[in-house]
């Protein structure tokens, strides 16, 4: 962890780093968490080194000495995870030092890695995957398998498991530690190419820099950014996370990739797979997603199928004027009509982005604050409506129910005056009690400013504040799809709601809301020493998972602990869309080298033991094969 006497390093001085201009507030926001953290800092492993599944440790040690011969990088490269490796939880711009889930719901080694191995190219992460290819054991039924390799890009897939591997014991390979570089950044293509250890901070820093290079000749660029800007931009699309720019859909604006397949071998896809003149990759590489014959990338992102390496990307041209706002609702049974006003506007291009919907127990926790600094009534567990509301009225908002968070872009600030007109008066028309805020209604601490940039491609550090809930603050994600209709929405809702109240959890709902569909995102935010707190979080996963499922709405990602579940519930045509995920992963990784399990697909050779876990296993004390 790091040393909280000393700032967090710079991107100019670690490529994991807060940029210049956030290094005080992520400096402040890190001892923030680390003042509310009982738990110690580290973990003392109290099971050793855990070999693959199948793997002796002498063999495995055997093993990982003939990969070291073979990359010739020393201890530099590859780091045992043995008694001398501690487990460290860190906090959000660490590397992840030992590589398990710093959000764990379960024992923290119930997900650790046997060894990281950190490759510097392409060609290393070639040699790796043949590597893992050759050492091979049996499964319970004789089947052959290899070394079971789990991809991170910065490990920071928080509250979806972090940098931790599905199968115990596997070899993480570290991507972003020594593969960090901008590869390409064409301004009059308005594109980049990245390796998977660029983050947010770091495209924006270097785009800004391109701006200020090219600002008598080219209109400038925009990245665009999720809620948290030290993330993989290559890592984020593949898992196809979002932003909230016209370009908020990261892997739909893609734009070729290089991939390390199963086997070792490597693949380009669209134009990519056409050779450029005398070599050089093809000029239009970054200009058209597609190629000749079936479209393959699909089948990269979310899955296990190949090791994306390098990613190219659209960047956005900056447009002339740009407007944030926020609109508050009064009332809780507002939520139904809000959809309903939103689906026409998203669905006639009124709006300028996927706005956020929140409920406004959110205003309480962006502020940082404990959950008990709310608390009027005494007790322990969620606070109460009259609570929340009580508080929010104290707040710069004022008491309402729900906070929509919008921007709108145009040619001009008057173009933009008038659209916001067009807008408020369709949502004040609809729900008597609507209110506009602009930024400048607030004060400059408060969240909508926070929003302005992060709609403006500048990536924050604002929504870690929520972590500061409850002490030693983790959280999971729950993220189910549901059409963009009013009815839906008040049955989801209410689901979700109920839920919470029976498993005891603050719900903060944040919803993305298109004109087709939109993306209710939970938060559960839990106490990692809480034994009791983190059973619950388990058990309203599993139930959250499955009545949505019953009511059609289902995950667009989640946990890896909760994959199985989600994977199943898309049981269409007698579980078609899993086999041929498991088809597809036979045919390209008959080993089941890279990452095993990974959204709910297991390769033939760990199928039949029991590694799936379903809306049943609460207990993840233990996590791998079931005895028969």
């Amino acid at each position: 962890m790091s040393n909280s006497t000393s700032k967090v390093p710079t991107i100019e001085e670690e490529y994991n780093g807060a940029p210049p201009r956030l290094q005080d507030e992520a400096t402040a926001v890190r001892d923030r968490l680390a003042a509310n953290r009982t738990l110690p800092a580290r973990y003392t492993r109290r099971r050793g080194l855990q070999p693959p599944p199948g793997m002796t440790a002498e063999a495995f040690l055997a093993a990982i000495a003939e990969l070291r011969a073979e990359l010739k990088g020393g201890d530099d490269l590859i780091q045992i995870n043995d008694d001398a490796i501690d487990l460290v939880d860190g906090w959000y711009l660490d590397k992840p030092a030992s590589t398990h889930d710093a959000f764990h719901v379960a024992d923290p080694e119930n997900l650790a890695s046997s060894a990281v191995i950190f490759p510097r190219s392409t060609e290393d992460v070639q040699a790796i995957v043949r590597w893992a290819n050759r050492h091979t054991s049996s499964s319970a039924d004789g089947k052959t398998r290899g070394v079971p390799l789990y991809p991170i890009s910065m490990g920071r897939n928080l509250g979806y498991g972090g940098a931790a591997p599905r199968v115990a014991g596997s070899v993480v390979l570290d991507l972003g530690r020594n593969m960090h570089q901008i590869l390409s950044l064409d301004g009059g293509n308005a594109s980049c190419v990245v390796e998977p250890g660029v983050t947010y901070f770091a495209l924006y820093e270097a785009v800004e820099r391109l701006n200020e290079k090219n600002k008598d000749t080219q209109t400038p660029l925009w990245i665009d950014t999720p809620d948290l800007g030290g993330g993989s931009v290559l890592g984020n699309a593949v898992d196809r996370g979002v932003g909230y720019t016209p370009y908020g859909d990261h892997f739909g604006n893609h734009c070729g990739m290089e991939i390390v397949l199963p086997d070792g071998s490597l693949l380009r896809t669209g134009m990519g797979a056409l050779p450029g003149p005398d070599g050089t990759d093809n000029p239009a590489w970054q200009s058209f997603q597609h190629s000749f014959g079936p479209a393959v990338h699909g089948l990269f992102s979310q899955s296990s199928l190949g090791i994306v390496v390098k990613m190219g990307f659209h960047l956005m041209p900056a447009p002339p004027a740009h407007q944030s706002y926020c609109l508050t609702f009064p009332r809780e049974d507002d939520f139904a009509a809000i959809v309903e006003v939103i689906r026409p506007l998203a669905q006639q291009g009124v709006l300028g982005n996927i706005p956020q919907l929140r409920h406004v127990v959110q205003e309480l926790n962006v502020t940082g604050q404990s959950r008990e600094t709310f608390r009027t009534k005494g007790g322990s567990g969620p606070l109460s409506a009259e609570e929340v509301h009580a508080a929010a009225a104290k707040l710069p908002l004022g008491d309402c129910s729900w906070v929509f968070y919008g921007t709108q872009y145009g040619p001009t600030q008057e173009a933009l005056q008038n659209q916001l007109a067009d807008i408020y008066k369709k949502f004040a028309d609809a729900i008597p009690g609507t209110r506009l805020v602009l930024p400048e209604d607030v004060p400059a601490d408060h969240y909508l400013h926070s929003r302005a940039l992060v709609c403006a491609g500048v990536p924050v550090l604002r929504e870690l504040d929520w972590l500061n809930w409850v002490p030693n603050g983790a959280h999971l994600f729950f993220s189910p799809i549901a059409p963009t209709r009013g009815e839906d929405a008040r049955a989801l809702h209410a689901l979700i709601a109920d839920l919470h109240k029976k498993y005891q959890y603050d719900l903060f709902p944040t919803l993305c809301v298109a004109g087709r569909e939109m993306h209710y995102i939970a938060n559960i935010v839990y106490d990692r020493s809480d034994a009791d707190a983190k059973r619950r979080a388990i058990q309203l996963m599993r139930e959250m998972i499955a009545a949505c499922a019953a009511r059609g709405f289902g995950e667009y990602r989640t946990h890896l602990l909760f994959a199985d579940q989600v994977a199943r519930t898309y049981s269409w045509g007698g579980q078609a869309l899993l086999k041929l995920h498991e088809t597809i992963k036979d045919a390209l990784d008959p080993q089941g080298v890279l990452a095993p399990g990974r959204n709910g697909v297991w390769p033939a050779a760990y199928r039949g033991e029991g590694w799936e876990l379903g809306v049943d296993d609460v207990d993840l004390n233990v996590i791998g094969p079931k005895k028969k």
